[in-house]
């Protein structure tokens, strides 16, 4: 049964390495610093903490944003995230992490990398206690399934795939008879609430790994790939989201940590309305925001000459994406993830060893 509690605005859901936390684990040395890290020596993918404290800031005094982290990191390193956490000033309702420890002294090898089984189920469950109403906001990256998960969870809850191709994928990846179990129970507790106004409103896929956007296409048009955050707070902006002194503040983050100069930024803000999800009309609310406020606040006049820029050269605007494609064949989008994937850590180990 859903919760009583409706004051919620928006559900945000994050994942934590290479989406919120810039963490490095190709490496073996890379693997072994990370338990011995403290709070203070995580490192923010740049933008991540800014966008979120954005997205949950407090109107009125009432937070009325929805948190959920759902995290392939290890239990034991529970403490020292959610420390980190609070030093970034972020709040959340939901921080799952993965039992690591009992997979490994069970032998469950296969569980220790596999996401589809263990981010599914808990998304499902959390889905259960949260309003019918309320709408999501999805964050992940490019490095393991978040985008075929995601795209998944969305298709379920507004009826567009059934139990059964839930089941077949979780059977695919190897996923506990209990994990299939809970899935089933919890999807058959839920409402399609149908394609009309679907639950899921974006997803965001943070290309950590270097991804070309096109990898993506076959999801359809509620899927964005963002080079940065920067790029996800102006698609959150015209979706009304974020107001424009949170646009602006997120960008001077970007500027403060020296990560992004203004071309930079302006080159990334043409990108994505190049690609259709930034319309002119936003852009322009945009402009006319940071106008006041442009003459000595390097923030806004960066965001000021990027959205004037393309104003003065509509062409550039992209037409907004098609409509969602037909039914996804996710063992299929699952396969070919993976391939892609191998295909480009064996470019990346060529170019290394050339």
């Amino acid at each position: 049964m859903a919760q009583e509690v409706t004051r919620w605005r928006h559900a945000y859901r994050w994942d934590l390495d290479k989406t919120y936390l810039d963490t490095r684990f190709e490496k073996f040395g890379e693997l072994l610093r990370i338990p011995f890290q403290g709070a203070e020596d995580k490192v923010n993918v740049p933008g991540s903490a800014a966008l979120l404290r954005e997205l949950t800031r407090a109107i009125d005094g009432q937070a009325d944003s929805y948190v959920s982290i759902v995290s392939g990191s290890p239990r034991q390193l529970r403490e020292v995230l959610e420390a980190k956490l609070r030093l970034d000033g972020v709040t959340w309702q939901e921080f799952h992490l993965k039992p690591q420890l009992k997979n490994l002294s069970k032998g469950r090898l296969r569980a220790v990398r596999e996401q589809v089984g263990y981010k599914l189920p808990l998304m499902l469950r959390s889905r259960v206690a949260l309003p019918a109403t309320l709408r999501e906001t999805l964050f992940g990256d490019d490095a393991e399934v978040d985008v075929l998960v995601y795209s998944l969870y969305a298709d379920l809850l507004c009826g567009r795939s059934s139990g059964e191709e839930l089941d077949a994928l979780l059977k695919k990846v190897g996923a506990s008879a209990a994990a299939r179990q809970r899935c089933a129970s919890d999807l058959a507790s839920l409402e399609p609430s149908g394609s009309d106004r679907e639950p899921v409103e974006t997803i965001f896929i943070h290309l950590d790994s270097g991804s070309p956007p096109a990898l993506f296409a076959p999801f359809g048009a509620r899927v964005i790939p963002v080079f940065n955050y920067y790029q996800a707070a102006l698609v959150l902006f015209a979706r009304g989201h974020l107001d424009v002194q949170s646009v602006v503040r997120i960008t001077a983050a970007f500027l403060k940590a020296d990560r992004c100069g203004p071309w930079e930024l302006a080159n990334l803000f043409q990108d994505i309305a190049r690609r259709g999800h930034l319309p002119t009309d936003a852009m322009e609310t945009l402009a006319i925001g940071v106008q006041d406020d442009s003459a000595g606040n390097e923030a806004a006049e960066v965001v000021w000459n990027s959205a004037q820029r393309l104003l003065d050269l509509q062409g550039m605007v992209g037409p907004s994406p098609q409509p969602d494609p037909p039914p996804l064949d996710y063992p299929a989008l699952l396969d070919h993830l993976k391939s892609s994937r191998r295909a480009a850590r064996r470019a990346r180990s060529k170019s290394e060893s050339g």
